[in-house]
């Protein structure tokens, strides 16, 4: 516990410091990550969202301060509503989380206070319901790799296919059941925060695909599915952009 309290009020002074000097003109940051929720490891690094007045456009950045290794999301309020309103609609809220939880640091707390509170109501409300093309194509990509997984393969492809299922597959499990989905290793910590059993179910069937065995990934993956109408293959269909052309030279 000494530990990770020291690491807390070491990676609060680099934030301090990096509002200071590196973003000296910010009205606020909010400092978040792994460290702050006392969960940190050796390798963690520090989640910055940095607010200011105007920007003539957002930008994220990483460096290294004091030792750690630090990301930096830096925003006005703007562009911050951007990225907030992209997460909502990817289902992950990536950036809505950090300035839901993060610490606040800077002049600025009014401010920060009603940003952090209306991230906070985001996450409290949940994700939009799956309907529309996200919904099609989610179920489409879920059910093609269910169905590369079916065919016999060497044990290299197997796991290479579950590779990519396995993250597509918490998705629909967690939107589907109107919980907020994460990216990488934030999928299967979501998924074990909400459903535990079912969480070691899915763990245990992705490490079985990976040494060959897809029986169990496979099961878990129709059963998923099956809760959104089956397999869809039949019938998808997705438009591309009428300007995704370029004119022919020849």
């Amino acid at each position: 516990m000494r530990h990770q309290q020291r690491r807390i009020d070491a990676a609060l002074s680099a934030a301090r410091k990096c509002f200071a000097t590196r973003f000296n003109g910010a009205s606020h940051l909010f400092v978040a990550g792994s460290i702050m929720r006392g969960e940190g490891n050796d390798f963690s690094d520090i989640d910055l969202v940095v607010v200011y007045p105007k920007l003539e456009q957002a930008w994220r950045e990483s460096f290294v301060l004091d030792g750690f290794p630090i990301e930096a999301f830096v925003h006005d309020a703007e562009t911050l509503a951007y990225f907030i309103e992209k997460d909502i609609e990817g289902g992950a809220p990536v950036i809505v989380d950090m300035v839901a939880n993060g610490v606040i640091v800077g002049n600025a707390s009014g401010h920060a206070n009603a940003m952090q509170q209306h991230a906070r109501s985001i996450l409290g409300r949940g994700p939009k319901p799956l309907t529309g093309m996200q919904y099609d194509t989610m179920r489409y990509v879920l059910s093609d790799l269910a169905d590369d997984l079916r065919a016999e393969r060497p044990t290299n492809e197997i796991a290479a296919i579950a590779a990519q299922l396995y993250p597509r597959l918490i998705d629909l499990i967690l939107l589907g059941r109107n919980q907020w989905t994460g990216k990488g290793k934030w999928g299967p910590r979501l998924l074990q925060r909400h459903d535990p059993k079912l969480a070691i179910i899915a763990a245990e069937a992705f490490t079985d695909a990976v040494q060959g065995n897809k029986t169990a990934l496979l099961s878990l993956t129709d059963q998923e599915l099956a809760n959104h109408g089956g397999s869809y293959f039949d019938g998808y269909r997705v438009d591309a952009p009428q300007d995704a052309r370029i004119s022919s030279k020849t």
